[in-house]
């Protein structure tokens, strides 16, 4: 393993640990819970902290830990050592964006806003985003009984 690799695992692992850190601390959530919330197994985010990889993280798990957690991706992938501008890959560009969810993102980050109510949409979305769905036959079958 060359130098740079190890001081490359050795800074993801820092940032993956202190995001860790921060949920725990600011929010009280355990390991499953980030999991969770991030859609990254376990497993993954273990391996990432102890620096027990032997290719790059995935782009897109990397993008999913941190928005999971409300961290910017540029972070992860300075200390991953990409280039910010390219990435590790070219990726493909986002579907488009529903207008509703633009609209939540601008508030998120319009200084006009306050914390409460940017607290409010974060934990909204939080719930939409993660709350379990009726299988599409349970969803049928409640429409012809109504």
């Amino acid at each position: 393993m060359t130098e740079t690799t190890n001081a490359r695992k050795i800074g993801f692992a820092t940032f993956v640990r202190r995001a860790l850190d921060d949920a725990r601390a600011l929010r009280a959530w355990s390991g499953t819970e980030v999991s969770r919330r991030t859609g990254v197994s376990r497993q993954t985010i273990n391996r990432w902290v102890r620096g027990d990889w032997a290719s790059d993280p995935e782009a897109e798990r990397v993008v999913a830990f941190c928005e999971g957690l409300g961290l910017d991706p540029t972070t992860a992938f300075t200390a991953l050592g990409w280039d910010r501008a390219a990435g590790p890959g070219t990726a493909p560009a986002p579907p488009p964006m529903d207008p509703d969810v633009e609209a939540l993102l601008r508030r998120l980050v319009d200084p006009n806003v306050s914390d409460a109510e940017k607290f409010h949409i974060r934990e909204t979305i939080r719930y939409l985003a993660y709350r379990p769905t009726l299988p599409a036959v349970a969803r049928d079958q409640g429409k012809q009984a109504s």
